[in-house]
């Protein structure tokens, strides 16, 4: 069977890796920025592997950090409280 490709790219990516304590629990993170996804960046939860496209539309948004990273309301403040400045 012969495969049909949307795309096959390679891109350069700047990465952060951070881990913070929050009140609640530990965050490890690592933060993708990259061209594509107009402008958003990768978020990946190194412990919990969960990742999200993220921008500050995002962020703003209510519920999705909880949903993405399936956090409570008081651990996705917190996470969100970084990611504002982050990204």
């Amino acid at each position: 069977m012969e495969r049909f490709f949307l795309y096959d790219e390679v891109a350069e990516t700047k990465t952060r890796y951070v881990s913070f304590m929050g009140e609640n629990r530990r965050f490890d993170l690592a933060i993708l920025q990259t061209d594509r996804y107009y402008g958003k960046s990768i978020i990946l939860d190194i412990q919990s592997n969960r990742f999200a496209i993220i921008g500050d539309d995002d962020l703003q948004t209510d519920g999705y950090l909880e949903a993405e990273f399936n956090l409570t309301s008081v651990e996705a403040e917190e996470l969100r409280d970084f990611l504002y400045e982050a990204v």
